[in-house]
């Protein structure tokens, strides 16, 4: 989804090209059927080839991927989250990391 975001439409094999650790072209091919039939993104066919572009908004497209997390990984408990990106045995925040995250939860 970053990918088409920043470039606003591509192939799958763009999308290939453009990860920075790619895993097969298969899989690349078969993420982005899932992602359209979450209507995610949508493609057109040019050819014989299908560029893709994103269907939804940006910011909805975050905020479903961060519901996903959280009902995935931490109960969908934002709170758990948080304490799992603070914990100082899983994380090495920098004291500016750590003060920034103080400033964005105090009101």
């Amino acid at each position: 989804m970053d990918i088409l975001f920043r470039v606003g439409q591509a192939t799958a094999q763009d999308v290939l090209d453009a990860l920075p650790d790619p895993p097969g072209y298969s899989a690349v091919r078969a993420l982005l059927a899932t992602l359209e039939e979450k209507g995610l993104v949508h493609h057109a066919k040019d050819s014989r080839r299908y560029v893709y572009t994103v269907a939804v908004p940006e910011k909805r497209a975050k905020r479903t991927a961060l519901k996903q997390l959280l009902a995935t990984f931490f109960e969908g408990r934002p709170e758990k989250l948080v304490a799992s990106l603070l914990d100082p045995q899983d994380q090495h925040l920098s004291h500016e990391e750590i003060d920034k995250i103080r400033r964005l939860i105090e009101p």
